[in-house]
C-alpha cells in the first residue's frame, strides 16, 4: 500500500484532496498533518475518522521533529500547509513570513535527510506573479508579489526550487487560481457572501469591486494535482486554471439571485491595501503535457456550493464571528 503524507489537509483544499484521493485509490493510506489553526477544521473529515487508510496527526510542520517522524515512510508527500488569507497577511506579516517561508524549509530538510526519494509536491498560488491588465502569465514569468501573504509563498517556492536542484530532490510546484467550494472558510468571500445575505447582512464589495479573479471549482484543483503527482516532471512549475474569470461585483450578484436575495443588499466599503487588480495565469502546460481538463464550469460550481453552505450551517455556524464575517477585516488584529 501506498503511503502519502498531506500537509495542512484539514483546511479547506486539503480536506477536499484526501475525500477526492482516498475516494478514487484504494491501495492508499493517507496520513494528514495539520496544527489546527483557524483555517483547520477536523470536521472537514468527520467521515473519515474511522477509515483505517487515513490517519490524522496534530502537529506543526514547523516542527523538524514531528515531520521527520511522519515523513519516513512517506511515498509522496503534498505540502497544503501555509496560511492563506491576504486580509489577514496585511494585518499581521510576521505569522505569514514565519510560517509559509519556515514550514516549506522544514519539509525540504526532513526530506533530504530522511527520506530523499519521496515525491513532493509543493501546492502554491498564482498571487506569486502579481496581477496583470492583458494576457496571461505563464510559468516562465517573474514573481512580482503584491502582498505579505503572496510574498511569503514566492520565497516559499523559490526555497522548493533551489533544493530540488541543490540535493537533486523529485519536487514540482503547483499555482492555481482561486478556488470555491464546500468547507472554505467563511472569511473568504464566496462563503462569506453566502453566509453573509442567507442572514440578510450587507454583502461587503471592496473598493468599486472590479477586481477580477479567475474561479475553479475545489474538486477540479484536487484532479490537477493528482495529475501533477503522477506524472508531473522533476522541478517543473505547472498552473492550474479555469479560465471562468470574473469580478467580485459579478460573484456577489450571482450568488445573491440563486438566493432570490435583493441587490440593495450590497455595500461598497474602502479597498484593501494592495489590492491586485486582475489574475489570470495560462494552464496550457498541464492541460497539454499531463491531459488534465476541468469539469466544472462556474454556473454549475456556484450552484452546488451555495447549495452545500444552504444545506450545511451546523458546519458553518461554530465558525462564524464578527471577526470572520468582518466588512474589512485587514484593520483587525488578528
Amino acid at each position: 500500500m501506498r503511503t502519502m503524507l498531506v500537509t495542512g489537509g484539514a483546511g479547506f483544499i486539503g480536506s477536499n484532496f484526501i475525500k477526492y484521493m482516498l475516494r478514487k485509490h484504494d491501495d492508499l493510506k493517507i496520513i494528514n498533518i495539520d496544527k489546527l489553526g483557524y483555517g483547520s477544521n477536523l470536521d472537514n473529515l468527520e467521515d473519515l475518522k474511522d477509515n483505517p487508510h487515513y490517519e490524522f496527526v496534530k502537529g506543526d510542520v514547523c516542527d523538524f521533529e514531528t515531520v521527520k517522524n511522519v515523513i519516513k515512510d512517506a511515498d509522496a508527500v503534498i505540502n497544503f500547509a501555509a496560511e492563506s488569507h491576504v486580509d489577514r497577511s496585511i494585518s499581521n506579516p510576521s505569522e505569514f513570513v514565519d510560517n509559509n517561508i519556515f514550514s516549506v524549509k522544514t519539509l525540504l530538510e526532513a526530506i533530504r535527510k530522511v527520506n530523499p526519494k519521496t515525491r513532493f509536491v509543493h501546492i502554491s498560488t498564482d498571487e506569486v506573479y502579481g496581477d496583470i491588465l492583458h494576457g496571461s502569465f505563464t510559468e516562465e514569468d517573474r514573481l512580482i508579489p503584491s502582498s505579505p501573504y503572496s510574498a511569503s509563498k514566492a520565497a516559499g517556492d523559490v526555497l522548493v526550487l533551489g533544493y530540488a536542484r541543490t540535493y537533486n530532490l523529485n519536487v514540482s510546484i503547483t499555482r492555481c487560481t482561486n478556488n470555491y467550494g464546500p468547507y472554505q472558510f467563511p472569511e473568504k468571500l464566496i462563503p462569506k457572501t453566502i453566509i453573509r445575505a442567507s442572514m440578510g447582512m450587507k454583502i461587503p464589495i471592496y473598493g468599486t469591486g472590479e477586481n477580477k479573479r479567475d474561479w475553479l471549482y475545489v474538486l477540479d484543483h484536487c484532479e490537477a494535482i493528482e495529475k501533477v503527482l503522477e506524472k508531473g516532471e522533476k522541478r517543473e512549475i505547472y498552473n492550474i486554471s479555469a479560465g471562468e474569470e470574473k469580478t467580485n461585483i459579478e460573484i456577489v450578484k450571482t450568488i445573491l439571485k440563486i438566493l432570490g436575495k435583493d441587490e440593495n443588499l450590497i455595500e461598497f466599503v474602502e479597498d484593501r491595501p494592495g489590492h491586485d487588480i486582475r489574475y489570470s495565469i495560462d494552464s496550457s502546460k498541464l492541460k497539454e503535457h499531463l491531459g488534465w481538463k476541468q469539469k466544472y464550469d462556474f454556473n454549475t460550481g456556484i450552484e452546488e456550493t451555495v447549495n452545500w453552505y444552504m444545506e450545511n450551517k451546523q458546519w458553518w455556524e461554530k465558525l462564524i464571528d464578527e471577526k470572520v464575517l468582518s466588512k474589512t477585516p485587514w484593520k483587525l488584529r488578528w
